[in-house]
């Protein structure tokens, strides 16, 4: 029992309310095999088999049944533990989970409104905002679309930004017209589910060439293999923003439009708690001119406010 982790708890009620592994991962956003294999972890660890399955279908086992209710009386005690813990510190304890990107001041803002607990699973930004919707967190630094806050029931608040560049072979390290520019779709949607839908709308708005990839070659080696088999310059992720390059390798600027990736504070809707709101206004209030909403600036469309 040692081994088990809430996170692994709140997949055992996902499956157990979808009896489908798919649907299950699809509500929580990770992979399905990542899902599988986290179940099988927890049956291991707890001694008993939750779920009978095969090819078609899928049912809780009698142990599986008889462990569901103390399962979800067990994820709403924890709950009420952290807040309780919270409260008896003098400060609320407050989630927040984040994808690659920080304010540098996040501490020195927050410490006279809650007590911020920066949750260590770093995950994509489509997985962070799903978090935030079902409770694993209370706030997400993410990326989001008008649809995923009308979808998960969330509110965001702009908080910062990228602006990406593109990196190329040779030694020119001067401005490429983003039309010039490649930019990567990975077949990986799990993984890179939002990015994906970024790069689409850039290529879209900005002429930049999608080019489709199966490698996970958005960050890393294989990122810098595709540059130098392109022959073109290709636009980084914001992961990428402070990968060390090859020597062969060159970082040029983007204009036509400059392209930035926009960071996003996420909260649900329905939050009524004073330390989350508080936290939201701490980080948020004060966000100067990021240089994304003047002319030759491009930003995806999304339904966060900077306000």
């Amino acid at each position: 029992m040692a081994g088990v982790e809430l996170r692994q708890l709140r997949y055992f009620v996902a499956v157990a309310e979808e009896l489908n592994f798919g649907r299950a991962a699809e509500r929580l956003l990770i992979a399905g095999p990542s899902l599988s294999q986290q179940i099988k972890v927890l049956e291991r660890d707890l001694g008993v088999s939750l779920f009978d399955r095969d090819r078609r279908s899928v049912s809780l086992t009698p142990a599986g049944a008889a462990l569901l209710p103390h399962t979800r009386d067990l994820l709403e005690r924890a709950d009420d533990l952290q807040r309780r813990a919270g409260r008896l510190s003098g400060a609320e304890r407050v989630r927040l989970g984040y994808v690659n990107w920080l304010p540098a001041d996040l501490v020195a803002r927050t410490p006279a409104v809650a007590q911020l607990h920066i949750d260590a699973w770093i995950a994509p930004s489509h997985t962070q905002a799903a978090r935030v919707a079902d409770g694993s967190l209370d706030l997400a630094v993410c990326w989001v679309r008008t649809e995923d806050l009308e979808q998960h029931g969330l509110q965001a608040r702009l908080i910062g930004a990228d602006r990406l560049y593109a990196v190329a072979t040779g030694d020119d390290t001067g401005d490429v017209l983003a039309r010039d520019a490649d930019v990567l779709l990975d077949d990986d949607t799990t993984s890179w589910s939002s990015w994906n839908l970024y790069a689409e709308q850039l290529a879209r708005d900005t002429g930049a060439r999608a080019v489709h990839i199966s490698d996970g070659g958005i960050t890393g080696s294989a990122f810098f293999d595709h540059v130098r088999r392109s022959g073109r310059p290709v636009i980084n992720s914001p992961k990428g923003q402070s990968a060390q390059l090859p020597p062969d390798l060159v970082q040029r600027p983007v204009r036509g439009p400059e392209v930035y990736w926009p960071w996003f504070l996420v909260w649900r809707g329905s939050e009524a708690r004073p330390a989350v709101r508080a936290v939201v206004d701490a980080l948020c209030d004060g966000v100067g001119d990021l240089g994304i909403d003047v002319p030759g600036a491009w930003r995806p469309d999304s339904g966060a406010q900077r306000q």
